[in-house]
């Protein structure tokens, strides 16, 4: 298992948010499956679930388990943790400015991205814990 691949795995389960190893094993396939989850989320709206894009995006049908979830809560999960697993792989911490930095670089930025990202830290933060994800779920919808 890469360093990425364990910090961002290790920061989705902080969460309390499954990353199944097909879709997360490196920056690269990590990138391309939240721009996946993006380009649903462009097309349809930011209310749009997992399920939802599960549905129409059939490389993602391992994400079904958090079909509920909003795409975009998922998404910005996913940003984070892949920013937090990239800056952890060269050093310690990781601020907001470093992953909106981070999702610029990949074009994985959205205007609501920033605003939910602000609202619900502990998406990003690598000592993140279920019961703060819970309530940052809840104050990003």
């Amino acid at each position: 298992m890469s360093d990425f691949q364990k910090y961002f795995k290790a920061n989705m389960e902080a969460l309390g948010l499954p990353a199944p190893d097909t879709l997360f094993s490196s920056a690269q396939t990590a990138v391309g499956t939240v721009t996946i989850l993006l380009s649903h989320i462009d097309k349809f709206g930011k209310t749009i679930t997992v399920g939802e894009v599960v549905g129409a995006a059939t490389k993602l049908e391992k994400l079904g388990v958090v079909a509920t979830l909003s795409a975009s809560f998922y998404a910005g999960a996913c940003v984070g943790s892949i920013a937090v697993a990239s800056e952890r792989s060269l050093a310690d911490g990781i601020s907001l400015a470093d992953v909106l930095a981070y999702a610029r670089s990949k074009h994985l930025s959205r205007p609501w991205l920033t605003a939910m990202l602000h609202r619900a830290p502990a998406i990003y933060r690598p000592h993140g814990s279920a019961a703060r994800l819970r309530r940052a779920a809840a104050v990003a919808q």
